[in-house]
């Protein structure tokens, strides 16, 4: 297998899994992977600011601040005065964010069940490692 071909596999197999877990979260829970994406970075970042947001994801700050402008005009998280400084804020889910997040985390965990079924727990192991390995070189 080329590299290229390589390439083309693991992007192709990332777009047609996001779309397919986006759709079926979108469907059961009301929620786009961005949203839950961006939800998930609140909940185990004590403290979060959107900068945290920004690095999980590995996006800019302008568009991690543009995804938790939108989860926050749907009621989804709160931003706050941060203490240590008031040129940023801290971000907190909602009680209604975590319902949502909590409802959208069960479809999601059902979804990549069924997506990655076909992979013995083997193989998901060498491919998680594999994927780590490579995103470790990039960032």
């Amino acid at each position: 297998m080329s590299l290229r071909d390589l390439f083309d596999d693991v992007i192709r197999t990332e777009v047609l899994l996001w779309n397919a877990v986006d759709a079926r979260l979108r469907a059961d829970a009301d929620l786009s992977v961005g949203t839950l994406d961006v939800l998930r970075v609140i909940e185990r970042t004590p403290g979060c600011r959107v900068q945290e947001v920004a690095e999980a994801l590995g996006i800019t700050v302008g568009g991690a601040s543009q995804a938790v402008d939108r989860a926050e005009r749907r009621g989804l998280c709160a931003r706050h005065p941060n203490p240590k400084n008031r040129r940023s804020s801290v971000l907190e889910l909602t009680p209604e964010g975590t319902g949502a997040l909590r409802t959208a985390l069960r479809t999601f965990d059902a979804e990549l069940a069924a997506r990655f079924g076909a992979l013995a727990p083997a193989q998901l192991a060498a491919l998680g490692d594999a994927l780590r390995t490579l995103r470790a070189t990039l960032t």
